[in-house]
């Protein structure tokens, strides 16, 4: 007869191995598992370490790339813009440094600064736009005319163009010295621009952005800048909008301009005037300006070549 104590042996004995078995089955799966995490962790380590090294190797052709552009630089542009005379517009996000390697290059080839003008953040401040406006319509000199549409942009470029470019009918100052003394100080008093001391027109127009704007209101600031941009560059022989990584994006001026196939196929932009290749572009494509061209250049993907005379992409 099978007694009370049998039964509690044997449901004893059947938990003892069902406990046996579950620590052997989970120590040999865990063996396992750990075992698959650490080859995994080894591959992932070993793929880390090879996309290092190619970023490095990368980092050191740009860097290559970067260091024989400065150095040929001056030489690629020599005599390009011979007896030439170039304004240089720079907005609030521009790099002093790209500003000041222009200008080295600019006379390189052989062409005059005569003189910079700096858009301050509340030119491109969509709560002032109607102060802009106002500024603009008051100031504006006798035998000027505004543009037909209303935007800050347009208008101010309108207003600053003839000032800051000479006729590309007749090579003469559209406005007086007097007037454009009035005009700048009127801008500055609003706090719209900051203007070197006695600037002079020019034939030519360089306008310096920086990348992508963002935050609130990101779009509409860089269309103002863009349309400035455009509006300068139909008040005289040519101009070239040349912004960093980024401004060829949808909230960039670069991209603003190159989105807009009739402001494009007047004005030239350059979506990486933060390099040294970007820089000597600007230079090029100014000269290509003179002849009636305009062209996207840069790195982006809606750039149509790296430089002009390069075959498109």
């Amino acid at each position: 007869m099978i007694s009370l104590r049998y039964h509690v042996i044997s449901i004893a004995a059947v938990f003892l191995a069902l406990a046996v078995g579950v620590v052997l089955g989970s120590t040999t799966l865990s063996r396992t598992l750990l075992s698959g995490l650490n080859n995994e962790n080894s591959e992932l380590g070993t793929q880390v370490a090879e996309l290092e090294d190619q970023r490095n190797a990368l980092n050191a052709r740009l860097g290559d790339a970067d260091s024989f552009a400065a150095t040929i630089g001056p030489a690629a542009v020599k005599g390009s813009l011979a007896q030439r005379t170039v304004v240089l517009v720079t907005t609030a996000d521009a790099r002093p440094s790209d500003r000041d390697s222009l200008k080295g290059l600019i006379a390189n080839a052989g062409a005059v600064v005569t003189g910079e003008v700096q858009l301050t953040d509340a030119f491109a401040d969509q709560s002032r736009a109607d102060e802009l406006k106002d500024i603009v319509t008051r100031l504006l000199p006798a035998g000027v005319q505004l543009p037909t549409v209303s935007d800050p942009g347009s208008l101010a470029g309108g207003l600053l163009g003839p000032l800051m470019l000479i006729s590309k009918v007749d090579n003469k100052p559209q406005v007086t010295p007097e007037e454009s003394a009035a005009v700048l100080a009127g801008l500055t008093d609003g706090g719209f621009v900051k203007a070197s001391p006695e600037l002079k027109p020019a034939q030519l127009a360089i306008i310096l952005t920086g990348g992508a704007a963002s935050g609130d209101g990101a779009g509409d600031r860089a269309a103002t800048l863009a349309r400035f941009a455009a509006q300068v560059d139909r008040s005289g022989a040519g101009a070239v909008l040349a912004g960093s990584a980024g401004s060829a994006n949808g909230t960039g001026a670069v991209g603003v301009i190159r989105a807009d196939t009739a402001a494009s196929s007047i004005l030239s932009t350059v979506d990486n005037a933060d390099t040294p290749a970007g820089r000597i572009v600007t230079i090029l494509a100014l000269g290509e300006q003179l002849e009636g061209k305009a062209g996207r250049y840069g790195n982006a993907g809606n750039a149509q070549a790296p430089a002009p005379g390069a075959p498109a992409e």
